[in-house]
């Protein structure tokens, strides 16, 4: 009996690599297939060639730490995949039984937003892979960190930085201060819950975590949390 438990282990492990081998495989295709259609040179020129697109050194230091604390806090020490968050997203995801973390890094979102379209499918899932370890290969993190802050959507029409920060505050993304920088940093998640004009209050509990992930990495005091709160 233990003898056959062990053979009908080994040979469910054999399935299951087969099985994502063969993901991964189809995951690559329909990465190199959407390439065919645009280079990733152009998907990146898409972006930085627009007249607002903004440079790391025209953000506010507020936004930037704000954005990779509450998105990738080890954004400049690990890969174009962080395994320790994805093996956290999926520890979270059983323990509460259901899909509430998704433990992408800013390199893979950056490659969904640029690169594919926004359908949440595995194997677009996959493909994103492929496309981040290809950024990471051609791009610093900075420049990533661009890519990703100027691609996003912030709700009421604005997309990129520039025009969240012009049209929620009538500021340059340079000038945007602890306030401010904390509650954009906070909308992309999900623009049609945290945009400030679309609830306030839902907004301001967004506001919050970023806030407290601030303090828990290391950006900001608690008491300056706590002006803002």
């Amino acid at each position: 009996m233990k003898r056959f438990l062990i053979k009908l282990l080994v040979f469910l492990s054999i399935l299951m690599l087969i099985f994502i081998s063969i993901i991964f495989l189809i995951g690559y295709v329909y990465y190199t297939n959407t390439l065919h259609k645009h280079s990733l040179t152009e998907c990146v020129e898409n972006v930085t060639n627009n007249e607002h697109f903004v440079k790391h050194d025209g953000l506010s230091k507020y936004y930037i730490n704000a954005v990779i604390a509450v998105e990738d806090h080890r954004f400049y020490e690990h890969g174009p995949v962080d395994f320790i968050a994805v093996a956290r997203a999926l520890y979270t995801n059983i323990k509460d039984k259901e899909f509430d973390e998704g433990g992408s890094t800013i390199t893979q979102q950056v490659s969904k937003n640029i690169i594919f379209n926004q359908d949440k499918t595995l194997i677009r899932k996959i493909g994103e892979i492929f496309g981040a370890f290809d950024l990471e290969k051609n791009y610093s993190k900075n420049e990533i960190l661009d890519l990703y802050v100027n691609s996003n959507y912030f709700g009421n029409g604005y997309y990129g930085i520039y025009e969240a920060s012009i049209g929620y505050y009538n500021k340059n993304p340079k000038d945007l201060n602890l306030n401010e920088a904390s509650m954009l940093a906070g909308v992309p998640n999900a623009p049609s819950v945290y945009a400030p004009t679309v609830n306030s209050d839902l907004a301001k509990k967004r506001q919050l975590h970023v806030l407290n992930k601030m303090v828990e990495y290391g950006y900001i005091s608690q008491e300056e949390a706590l002006s803002i709160k």
